[in-house]
């Protein structure tokens, strides 16, 4: 067997992961390289002839979950190449895919990216996917993405976790350790996990569940009345501490748009038959020739989802000037370096749609695994001949986690051969 890492040593996102047999071939995630700030993405390999390249003979791609930096490169893989998403996943990317079919000059790109997705094999928690001699078998995890997989992949007598992206803080992540417990490490040693790390350089940061979120929030909507929530429109679980927390108070309308409310419908149609709080009920879509609705919000107050987009920022300028500013708030909750003018990561757009607000206030956490989170899972899945870190700023930084010693020898940031199993970086 042979494990090539395309893509993601020291580095977070543009996630590239190989694995190979005499058989088969498969990759783990096409990711993007993410952008810094308001800089164009940098990119070696977003063109077709770097993906035909890479993609030369592979059986299968199969995805993590959907974010950019996972799923970016999608629409440059070759015909004839099955590719593999989460069913959410599937309906969430077709359902942004084709309100960017509305942007002027992007009709054709949008048409070729919808076709792709809408051919792309739906992945099923728990459901073995056979490649010639490579057994894939995916396992939900909590991640800022709804619908993401950890992967244990087995070929050639060889076990493999791959965990993409994932934490134990999320509604969802209660899940995580009694998963590898019984399905991964209860069925056999692993020899080799690749996991994430995003959060390995931040030890002492302090990372809070969702549900603490969902008191901070209700404090606020007992605090303002007019509440603007700006926050990732696909996070699920996020939307979720958002919209319960507001249906704490009874108060004013829970307002967002329409493409929005889809994401809402998706989510209530998938999680929502599998726990009530992902079960999104009343809200109102947004539309300034909607008097109705204008005067309601301005007499009983709201909670708005919102976004940096030219029509938010429309909107935001009808509404303000008939707000009291002492009554009104801007929730960010989205990772702060995005607005943090001194930082490398900073976005103009978002800061200047942030300066619109009279007053803002951060209630953010990680959709990435914690240090002590990763810890856990490294000295539970114990492999046996090494662990990858993935999606790190210093991959290196491993040895850092409060992991057995053992394990910190086994920490791989460079190409190793263990006999008939070579990793290649």
């Amino acid at each position: 067997m042979k494990i090539t890492i395309h893509r993601g040593i020291d580095q977070i996102g543009g996630c590239i992961t190989e694995i190979a047999t005499a058989e088969a071939r498969i990759i783990i995630d096409l990711g993007q390289n993410l952008p810094r700030g308001d800089e164009e993405v940098k990119d070696n390999l977003a063109s077709r002839e770097a993906i035909e390249s890479i993609t030369s003979g592979v059986d299968a791609i199969l995805y993590t979950h959907i974010h950019g930096d996972h799923f970016g490169l999608f629409n440059l893989v070759p015909e004839g190449i099955p590719q593999y998403v989460g069913k959410v996943s599937k309906d969430v990317s077709i359902c942004k895919l084709e309100r960017l079919g509305h942007i002027k000059g992007r009709e054709k790109q949008t048409a070729g990216e919808l076709e792709r997705v809408h051919k792309m094999i739906p992945i099923k928690a728990s459901e073995s996917i056979q490649i010639k001699n490579i057994k894939i078998t995916p396992y939900f995890v909590s991640h800022s993405a709804y619908d993401a997989f950890m992967f244990l992949i087995e070929a050639d007598g060889f076990r493999l976790l791959h965990t993409g992206d994932f934490r134990s803080h999320g509604y969802l992540g209660k899940g995580l350790i009694p998963t590898i417990k019984k399905y991964i490490v209860g069925t056999g040693p692993v020899d080799i996990l690749i996991t994430e790390g995003t959060m390995v350089s931040r030890l002492v940061e302090d990372v809070k569940h969702e549900s603490e979120l969902s008191w901070e929030l209700t404090e606020i909507f007992k605090e303002k009345k007019n509440v603007f929530i700006w926050s990732s429109s696909t996070d699920l679980e996020r939307l979720a501490t958002i919209y319960s927390a507001y249906q704490e108070i009874k108060r004013g309308p829970f307002v967002y748009d329409d493409y929005q409310a889809e994401i809402f419908k998706i989510f209530s149609e998938s999680a929502g038959t599998h726990s009530e709080i992902f079960k999104f009920g009343k809200a109102y879509t947004y539309s300034d020739k909607n008097r109705i609705l204008n005067d309601l919000m301005k007499s009983k107050g709201f909670c708005m989802l919102v976004r940096p987009t030219e029509k938010f920022s429309n909107y935001v300028d009808k509404i303000l000037p008939e707000l009291d500013p002492a009554e009104t708030i801007l929730i960010y909750s989205m990772w702060k370096e995005y607005i943090n003018p001194k930082s490398e990561h900073a976005k103009s757009d978002y800061l200047n749609f942030l300066a619109k607000f009279p007053e803002y206030r951060q209630i953010h956490t990680s959709g990435h695994a914690s240090p002590q989170c990763l810890a856990e899972v490294c000295n539970l899945v114990n492999p046996r001949l090494g662990i990858i870190p993935i999606h790190s700023e210093k991959s290196a930084d491993f040895k850092n986690l409060t992991i057995r010693d053992e394990l910190k020898e086994k920490i791989i940031t460079n190409t190793v051969v263990f006999g008939s199993l070579e990793v290649f970086i």
